[in-house]
């Protein structure tokens, strides 16, 4: 005889709860025993990937224990209530302030904050440079419906905001050999339409850093000439937190001065839990007023800039933590390790034959990445997309992909050293690697894989 209830004391998979499927559409109409509803979504979980051995993924994939003791302490805090929360909004003070010291921002108040991600950081800071030249613009009497911006090549977060804004995107196609944005290709888009230029230190597709100091001395002297001051804002989604400890003599931050703002991302090589970017204006003036809301702060008024309204605090409170536990010699450590890695990989994968390397993950040129592509004028028998695939056997997303505009015949593959991929996982990697391409080699393939056969890497 059925029982119409479970007993307390049937064995998890012996519950009725979970001898049928769970509920996909219809929504369930009774409770069921917690401990039971846990155990089918964690095993519907062991689906995804194992995110350790992402190696396409830009974010966090290991924390210390003590950060996620801290985010279970911010569970409920709601970052935007700073008078609720005024403890968690003072955190995120000074980490803006911390910030403006490590980017060189001039004396001041440090101004910027905390984002979902730096994709709300990019849109903010592009949205205050359309708001600046706007009110320029007016102010001479001139017309602001053809505004324009400048990029290299890059991810989906600058289409967005060029879409979402009505802003004319000039991205700066590749060519074959120059992945990268110059100075002279920037120079050749700009007018005075042009609300700013974004050179990116880190691009997504290869790992490299754009000439900030070059495009910026280029600018400089085209106002010389023409007189059109066009500001410069850094993405440094990644280089942000990479340069200032690997990389501390290159010129790409506040010490320019059309340098106006960056953005970054702190649950990439910030090295917080996802959910956390930051912007940073270098001054005061480069935040339009009519940007910020102002709300009740400890008796007080504090400036709020965002796109998003509830979000969670933990983040914050554990970005702050990672600035105090590492402080600047632990960054350099953290991030050293995974640069050595690169390099390690990028000597390995170069030694196996069939590849050119594109990027070798030098500190003073890019990221802790790889990237590389087939050599030129040979058939190996394979494409990056059979080999990317082949390695998902082993559970490696190693993603490959086609280059944008004017390089879409180029495949790439591209490997993100970040803090938890160890040398003892990258040596594993590379076996895996080499494993791999003897089975593509025994087991040709009759129709070798496409980009449209592989999964999306839509960093």
């Amino acid at each position: 005889m059925s029982r119409k209830f479970d007993s307390p004391y049937d064995e998890v998979y012996g519950a009725r709860e979970l001898s049928l499927s769970l509920p996909k559409s219809d929504f369930p109409g009774r409770e069921e025993d917690p401990r039971r509803v846990y155990s089918a979504v964690r095993d519907e979980l062991m689906l995804d990937g194992n995110a350790r051995q992402n190696l396409a993924t830009f974010c966090q994939t290991w924390e210390e224990p003590e950060i996620h003791d801290l985010m279970d302490l911010c569970i409920d805090k709601n970052m935007v209530d700073k008078d609720e929360y005024p403890q968690t909004a003072e955190i995120e003070a000074r980490c803006v302030r911390m910030l403006a010291d490590l980017w060189h921002a001039p004396e001041g108040p440090a101004t910027g904050c905390s984002t979902t991600g730096s994709s709300e950081a990019a849109m903010l800071g592009g949205l205050a440079m359309k708001r600046r030249w706007e009110a320029k613009r007016r102010a001479e009497g001139k017309p602001t419906d053809k505004p324009n911006l400048i990029t290299g090549p890059v991810q989906v977060c600058w289409h967005k905001f060029t879409r979402y804004w009505d802003v004319e995107h000039r991205e700066i196609p590749m060519e074959n050999g120059r992945f990268l944005m110059t100075p002279e290709e920037v120079l050749k888009l700009c007018d005075e339409n042009t609300i700013g230029v974004v050179p990116t230190l880190g691009v997504t597709f290869t790992g490299e850093f754009e000439p900030v100091k070059a495009v910026s001395d280029a600018l400089d002297k085209l106002e010389q000439d023409t007189g059109l001051d066009i500001p410069i804002h850094v993405d440094g989604a990644s280089g942000g937190f990479l340069a200032p400890f690997c990389a501390p003599e290159l010129e790409w931050d506040f010490r320019l001065p059309r340098v106006h703002s960056i953005n970054t991302s702190g649950h990439k090589f910030g090295l917080a839990p996802l959910g956390v970017g930051w912007v940073m204006w270098r001054q005061e003036s480069d935040l339009p007023e009519n940007m910020v809301f102002w709300v009740n702060y400890l008796g007080g008024d504090m400036k709020d800039i965002a796109l998003n309204f509830s979000r969670p605090g933990g983040q914050i409170v554990c970005q702050y933590y990672n600035f105090l536990r590492l402080g600047r010699e632990g960054y350099k450590k953290v991030h050293a390790a995974c640069y050595d890695s690169a390099t390690y990989l990028a000597r390995e994968i170069s030694a196996l034959g069939p590849f050119d390397i594109v990027f070798d993950g030098d500190r003073k040129r890019g990221i802790p990445a790889v990237s590389w592509k087939l050599k030129d004028g040979t058939d190996p028998g394979f494409t990056l997309f059979d080999l990317a695939d082949r390695l998902r056997v082993r559970g490696w997303q190693v993603p490959a992909y086609t280059l944008p505009a004017n390089c879409e015949e180029l495949a790439i593959q591209r490997i993100l050293v970040r803090n938890g991929v160890s040398r003892d996982l990258c040596s594993l990697l590379i076996d895996d690697i080499k494993a791999a391409l003897t089975h593509l080699e025994a087991h040709p393939r009759k129709t070798p894989l496409g980009e449209e056969d592989a999964s999306g890497f839509h960093h």
